[in-house]
């Protein structure tokens, strides 16, 4: 399945985006993924807080697994 369909068809918690437990259940589909490529892909995003948990939205989720699959860092165009 592609990656931001998977992504943007996940039931999650919070409309807006992804709770932790979510992305560590999205994460588990992606067995070979660079994990540290998709960590370093969230760093400085724009999130929110919804009852007390952090909620990464779709478009952040779905950049960064593209980076932890193809083992890259984010491109210029990516950053927002």
């Amino acid at each position: 399945m592609e990656i931001r369909k998977k992504v943007n068809e996940f039931k999650t918690k919070n409309k807006s985006g992804f709770i932790k437990s979510e992305i560590e259940e999205i994460l588990k589909d992606y067995p070979g993924i660079n994990v540290d490529k998709f960590n370093d892909a969230l760093l400085g995003i724009t999130c929110t807080k919804v009852d007390g948990e952090l909620v990464i939205y779709h478009c952040d989720i779905d950049k960064a697994l593209r980076c932890g699959i193809e083992n890259r860092g984010l491109t210029q165009e990516e950053f927002d």
